[in-house]
């Protein structure tokens, strides 16, 4: 464990001696916030964010309501699964090695193997957003894309994980987190957060996550597609996820952009894109259109 790291909390193990078969308990303190990298292997996977092995987390995503969902994870304790967690907790070692290929391995799974007994929940990013999302574009979105659109799901799914692990990383080194978008470079990402600490804030972490979506959509190829496949993108979220600000943000930084690249030599029709970005998001927020549709269709008839 880093010497960087701070112990708080306490958890009851057993450990028995190789000349005695009585367990004898001891208190056991974990608190380990240095991150080990993924296995790059798993990027891409719906998985590495959280692996579905508890049945109550299996349950309560049929839910009907985004709202109930979000709230649900950001109270659920994913210790209170006693046997998922001593599943969890015979493999540590391998849990928390770095680049470990264990069947069972997630940044989730990583998280609680590194945190035993000191009150510190994995971000529930993880599972509201992370891997709900992955798994609504791979099963909704994914058959209704082109080709093109297939591939830049693909594409994107594997830059949103990566940049997640490049800021992780950073934030490993120091205050500093650095993720750079290489088409447009103004849509680069850089945040201060305490050493150690992105993680085990999950308001941080969701803020940082949100903030990486903008990049990695766009480097994705998200401007090259055509219009069609843009506006079923646009059509997949959640009306209810729209009330959320950093959603709002990410839309119109995203919008923007893609509008740029499509209007090319016919910049001065879309002059005041932000603008018209941010009240074709407001009217179609209200009309229970999504976002990025309203914003695309209303900035695309300045073309014509």
């Amino acid at each position: 464990m880093s010497t960087n790291d701070d112990v708080l909390g306490a958890a009851d193990a057993a450990y028995t001696t190789t000349d005695d078969t009585q367990p004898v308990a001891v208190n056991l303190q974990i608190c380990n916030k240095h991150v080990p990298p993924a296995n790059e292997a798993f990027l891409g996977n719906c998985e590495w964010y959280y692996r579905p092995l508890h049945d109550e987390f299996i349950d309560k995503s049929g839910v009907a309501s985004w709202e109930a969902l979000k709230a649900w994870a950001t109270t659920w304790n994913p210790f209170d699964n006693v046997d998922v967690f001593l599943r969890f907790l015979a493999n540590r070692d391998e849990m928390i090695a770095p680049d470990s290929a264990h069947s069972h391995w997630s940044r989730h799974a990583n998280f609680m193997m590194r945190h035993i007994g000191c009150g510190h929940l994995p971000p529930d990013y993880y599972i509201s957003y992370g891997y709900y999302y992955c798994y609504t574009y791979g099963e909704r979105l994914q058959p209704r894309l082109s080709d093109a659109g297939k591939t830049w799901l693909e594409d994107a799914r594997y830059l949103l994980q990566s940049h997640i692990e490049d800021g992780l990383k950073d934030n490993m080194k120091g205050n500093e987190i650095t993720v750079v978008c290489r088409r447009y470079p103004n849509r680069t990402v850089q945040m201060e957060v305490t050493q150690y600490e992105l993680e085990v804030d999950p308001i941080t972490f969701k803020t940082f996550a949100f903030n990486t979506h903008v990049p990695a959509y766009l480097d994705a190829g998200l401007a090259d597609l055509p219009i069609t496949d843009l506006m079923r993108i646009g059509t997949q979220p959640n009306a209810e996820e729209w009330l959320d600000e950093e959603t709002w943000n990410q839309a119109v930084d995203s919008g923007i952009e893609v509008v740029r690249d499509k209007a090319k030599g016919a910049w001065d029709a879309v002059s005041n894109a932000p603008q018209a970005v941010s009240e074709a998001i407001y009217n179609g927020a209200s009309e229970g259109v999504s976002a990025v549709e309203q914003a695309l269709s209303r900035l695309m008839q300045k073309l014509r």
